[in-house]
């Protein structure tokens, strides 16, 4: 029963899932910063996209008959 509670106690398998966890927590936080600041790429990125949507043609609806 020691030797079963000393081994699982000197795994180290699930320390680096949750340091990889952590990493990307961290970046998904840097991510989320930039693009929501006000002068950061959020707001240049929703002009970009509503410039492309404006300049399509609308597309003609469509039926389909059963």
């Amino acid at each position: 029963m020691l030797r079963s509670i000393t081994r699982f106690l000197r795994d180290e398998e699930g320390a680096t899932a949750i340091e990889y966890g952590i990493i990307a927590g961290l970046i998904s936080i840097a991510i989320v910063g930039v693009l929501s600041t006000a002068d950061g790429l959020g707001p240049r990125l929703a002009r970009v996209f509503t410039n492309i949507t404006n300049a399509l043609p609308a597309a003609p609806a469509t039926t389909t008959n059963p």
